[in-house]
């Protein structure tokens, strides 16, 4: 059974109301091109179901997912030979996430390109912070325990 938003436009993407240039697609996930290529070959992995983040994604869609992300950013690799490439996937606002519908941004890279950058040199009023090998085995603890209680 397909779950879907009448007003997501992901969903309407995936239901073909509106304009996408599907790349690949199984039973499960949907990969197409970003009508905004920042550079060309931009690409976006989404689950047919309308999942709003990732902390909603069972096990099976989001191996799902996982498997299409990797084929696709294999066939961007073969045919734009990108210096790099940056896989990301945002979750709310903070994070800049702009549909909520949980999905993959796959994004040949070049030198030079000025997009994404993880760290960025110049953080207005911010240094970049590093921590310790102690303060890094006390921030592991707790996500060590979550994740222990997940899996029970």
């Amino acid at each position: 059974m397909m779950v879907n938003d009448d007003e997501c436009i992901f969903c309407r993407i995936i239901r073909g109301e509106l304009d996408s240039a599907t790349v690949y697609e199984d039973e499960s996930t949907l990969a197409f091109l970003d009508l905004r290529q920042s550079n060309e070959g931009h690409v976006l992995v989404v689950p047919r179901n309308h999942i709003e983040q990732i902390y909603d994604l069972d096990e099976d869609t989001a191996s799902s997912l996982a498997s299409t992300v990797c084929r696709v950013a294999r066939a961007v690799r073969r045919v734009y030979a990108p210096e790099g490439l940056s896989i990301w996937q945002s979750n709310g606002p903070a994070a800049f996430q702009e549909v909520p519908h949980v999905h993959w941004h796959i994004l040949p890279r070049y030198a030079d390109d000025g997009l994404l950058v993880v760290y960025p040199r110049d953080l207005v009023g911010r240094a970049r912070q590093e921590y310790s090998l102690q303060s890094l085995k006390s921030i592991s603890g707790p996500l060590i325990e979550a994740l222990e209680e997940d899996a029970e």
